[in-house]
């Protein structure tokens, strides 16, 4: 099997996508049905963290476990990376010890020469450019409760983050369009997005011209880890894009609102819509669990 990483949404096409779309939602129905599913049985999944987490490390960690697999967590302060060993040599290193690597970290270019020089699947738990994983839960829950996002319209309010950018990496992949609104100064960089052209994404000024007839609105926190110090000033730029009650009733009335999570109410969101009736949050983050394996279970055996 010809070796495939998942490093950047556009990684995968549409079609693998779609298998991988279906894989969910029948691994999702054997975890549900309590149903024993260990195809990846004896296989070890090493996980890299220089970004701490929650979501990442427990729905890795459980999801390979469920599939039959290990996992072993790596610290960067813990290991030989942290002390300057390059990045090629441990991965040299660790993928001839291991079936599978995720890694959580800064730049995105810490991953890429990971992967070059990795004899094993690498997959991107969360860089400072990019965040695959996530969006890959995060549309899959919206097949899940609306069906095909093909054609739709997502909304994102906020930061032009590593979420942002793969969303707009997504809608060229799965065709759909993202209405982007960021406060100035914090536009979507194309180049850094990685973006083929800009028919999939508008940017609007006004958050509620970017919410008005949207299937989805999502955001995400207004000061990503990596930027704390910016936070007071963030707090100031972005207080006018929280997304609350009057946004959503702008957008369709059966849209729905996503957050990746940690969120801050009263912040980026309103109380009343992160735990509001149109919310998906939990159901979003339940699917890293399963998107994540259908990954997995892809990366090492192919189409089952």
């Amino acid at each position: 099997m010809q070796l495939k990483h998942f490093l950047q949404f556009k990684d995968l096409t549409r079609d693998e996508f779609e298998y991988l779309f279906e894989r969910t939602r029948r691994i999702k129905e054997q975890f549900k049905a309590y149903q024993t599913y260990h195809p990846l049985h004896d296989r070890t999944l090493v996980m890299i963290f220089e970004k701490a987490s929650t979501r990442t490390r427990l729905s890795f960690e459980a999801g390979i476990q469920q599939l039959g697999g290990s996992a072993i967590y790596l610290n960067t302060r813990d290991s030989q990376l942290g002390r300057g060993e390059p990045v090629e040599d441990a991965a040299q290193v660790i993928s001839r010890m291991s079936d599978l690597v995720m890694i959580r970290t800064f730049e995105q270019d810490i991953v890429e020469r990971f992967a070059a020089h990795s004899r094993v699947p690498v997959i991107n738990g969360l860089t400072n450019e990019y965040h695959p994983c996530q969006i890959m839960a995060d549309i899959y829950t919206y097949i899940e409760q609306r069906g095909s996002i093909k054609g739709k319209t997502v909304a994102w309010i906020g930061d032009s983050n590593n979420m942002c950018n793969t969303w707009l990496q997504a809608a060229e992949v799965l065709d759909f369009n993202v209405h982007v609104s960021t406060p100035p100064g914090y536009e979507v960089e194309p180049e850094r997005a990685g973006l083929y052209g800009t028919d999939h994404y508008e940017e609007f000024t006004d958050p509620m011209e970017a919410a008005k007839g949207a299937d989805l609105v999502t955001t995400d926190v207004w000061t990503s880890m990596g930027f704390e110090a910016e936070n007071e000033e963030r707090k100031r730029d972005f207080e006018d894009w929280q997304v609350d009650a009057d946004m959503m009733r702008l957008a369709k009335p059966d849209a729905l609102f996503m957050h990746c999570l940690p969120a801050h109410r009263g912040e980026e969101v309103a109380a009343e819509v992160m735990d509001g009736p149109r919310s998906v949050v939990w159901d979003e983050a339940e699917n890293r669990l399963h998107t994540q394996k259908a990954l997995m279970e892809y990366l090492l055996l192919g189409r089952v």
